[in-house]
């Protein structure tokens, strides 16, 4: 059944100086705070509805593999293996395609801690992120992993967003996202809300860059080196607010959260701590690059390094949305491009592959999650909704008889 709740709460917040010697009160600022909830139905992702899938010509969607249990982060090796963890049940799982037909054959369970998440390869290591912990296993011959080491047990504490991403940079140094305990609030933990830098000898951290509410996918451009991320909006500030924000994350920056949203807007129920004014605190902090629909929530993010899909598309990023909750009419739910121009900035977001959402954008059959890109350069795309993970490839039929229909013409 469709699920659908409508609130409205009006707050008064206030923000001006204290009270005057006659005990005037301060003068108030009213803000109100709306919201709504909408999850489609869903239903199952069956071959037909996979086929129906939209990618732009040339390109075909399949699945990689099914059946899987709420497939969460992916992690490609250089052989072609994925691993894919399940944050529930906290397990790490090998799944390998030995034909390279495009389809796996092998599923085999190879770690297990409570809340794995996070993966990342390096060196023959998979380094795997739970909620407080991180851990190190060597990868064996065969695929399967040696006994987890732990190398720090000290992460900031769960909350809202307890969901820790891995990646590792071109400096060869790891990074782990942190994200924010609450939807909007002053945190405790100075590592809250947060990208850290890690030493993965387990011997120390710092904060790379702060202010992010929940930046689970980033990715650094293949030629500028420049790291990337999607930041989540602050929710129940109305259907269409606060955007999602796509940054350019640099060493030692602010972001803005909980006082600057979006494209500078001061979020009145968090004054700066700083001291600052909302707009001295705005002139410190870096703003997006770009944003997106309020609410689709962006998960995967990754650049296009490979050789398989057409020169237009190289070094373009590739975003997951898993789909909105927190608004009347879904958004999301969908693959999209982000376009970088020569000079390697980004340009614009424009629709991939589109069709999880059906019947009116009442139902959906799928939640793209996780994104990375295989050795052969086709992308794979985790869906913790429906147990599959999609392969995203080019093969330049249909795209070949576009172009000779146009040349006709």
């Amino acid at each position: 059944m469709l699920s659908k709740l409508t609130f409205s709460l009006a707050a008064t917040l206030l923000l001006a100086g204290s009270a005057t010697a006659q005990n005037v009160p301060p003068e108030a600022t009213p803000f109100q705070m709306t919201g709504n909830i909408y999850l489609p139905k869903k239903l199952p992702a069956t071959p037909e509805r996979i086929s129906s899938l939209k990618a732009p010509a040339g390109f075909t969607v399949s699945a990689y593999a099914q059946g899987l249990d709420m497939p969460r982060m992916l992690a490609v090796a250089p052989n072609g293996d994925v691993y894919v963890s399940n944050r529930v049940k906290g397990t790490v799982t090998l799944i390998r395609d030995a034909n390279q037909d495009g389809k796996a054959e092998l599923m085999q369970q190879v770690a297990q801690k409570p809340h794995l998440h996070g993966l990342a390869l390096k060196d023959g290591k998979l380094y795997m992120a739970a909620i407080r912990e991180l851990y190190v296993a060597e990868v064996k011959p065969d695929g399967s992993l040696g006994e987890p080491k732990m190398l720090y047990q000290d992460l900031p504490d769960a909350g809202q967003h307890a969901n820790r991403t891995l990646q590792f940079g071109p400096d060869g140094q790891l990074y782990l996202s942190v994200g924010s305990t609450c939807n909007a609030c002053d945190e405790d933990n100075p590592e809250s809300a947060t990208l850290l830098q890690i030493k993965t000898d387990g011997s120390g951290r710092r904060v790379y860059a702060r202010g992010l509410r929940n930046t689970i996918g980033f990715d650094w451009h293949p030629t500028t080196r420049q790291l990337y991320g999607l930041d989540h909006g602050i929710d129940w500030l109305g259907d269409e607010e606060q955007q999602e924000e796509f940054n350019q994350i640099r060493e030692g920056g602010h972001y803005g959260w909980p006082s600057i949203i979006a494209d500078g807007k001061p979020y009145p129920a968090n004054k700066p701590k700083s001291g600052d004014s909302y707009e001295e605190f705005d002139a410190k902090a870096v703003r997006p690059l770009l944003l997106y629909k309020a609410h689709s929530a962006p998960l995967g993010l990754v650049f296009n390094r490979g050789q398989q899909f057409p020169a237009e598309y190289r070094h373009d990023a590739f975003v997951t949305m898993h789909g909105s909750w927190n608004r009347a009419q879904p958004s999301g739910y969908k693959i999209v491009r982000v376009r970088f121009n020569e000079q390697g900035q980004p340009q614009q977001f424009e629709d991939f592959v589109t069709g999880w959402l059906v019947e009116n954008d009442k139902s959906e059959f799928g939640r793209p999650c996780s994104i990375v890109q295989a050795p052969d350069g086709a992308l794979l795309v985790s869906d913790d909704d429906n147990g599959v993970i999609y392969r995203v490839a080019y093969t330049g039929r249909a795209s070949k008889a576009a172009k000779k229909s146009k040349q006709r013409s």
